[in-house]
């Protein structure tokens, strides 16, 4: 991700009213990590695991807050049965950025399984999602998104990939 488009992401964020960014950091958003943990105006919470990312961010919510949940793509599947729980058991939302691993052209082996999986799994678990290729697209992406989580009280990914990942 250029530096300019993390700018852009993270500006994004704050305009939708975004305050609370928990993530599993992953290489494709590299350079959005330090503006956003850099950034007075959120709260900046890096995790372990993407399960109990998901988990945190649903309480934020409860609390008030306006949490996202950045991971890569792969890390939906580990968050796959804590989604469930809170979005389809009690109705809790988790709005998430996945960063787009696998897609065709994908230069790592390992991650071809990413791109394979993530719309299958995104379409079983019920998860509307929206898939942001392009600079213009990010910021009303991320307003629909934050509106629909509270609309519906159900999960929304926003998938990034194209030029918003790109390095060059």
């Amino acid at each position: 991700m250029r530096e300019e488009m993390a700018e852009f992401v993270r500006d994004g964020l704050k305009e939708a009213g975004i305050d609370t960014i928990i993530t599993l950091p992953d290489s494709r958003l590299k350079e959005l990590y330090p503006l956003l943990a850099s950034d007075s105006e959120l709260r900046y919470i890096p995790v372990t695991n993407e399960g109990e990312g998901v988990a945190i961010a649903a309480g934020f919510w409860l609390g008030g807050k306006k949490p996202v949940m950045l991971m890569e793509n792969s890390g939906f599947r580990v968050a796959c049965e804590p989604l469930a729980r809170l979005g389809l058991t009690h109705g809790i939302p988790v709005l998430m950025i996945l960063s787009d691993v696998g897609v065709i052209g994908e230069g790592n082996w390992w991650g071809i399984a990413h791109g394979i999986t993530m719309e299958p799994l995104l379409k079983a678990m019920r998860v509307p999602y929206i898939i942001v290729k392009h600079k213009n697209e990010v910021k009303d992406a991320i307003k629909r998104a934050k509106l629909h989580i509270s609309t519906s009280l159900y999960h929304v990914a926003i998938i990034l990939t194209g030029e918003i990942t790109k390095k060059q």
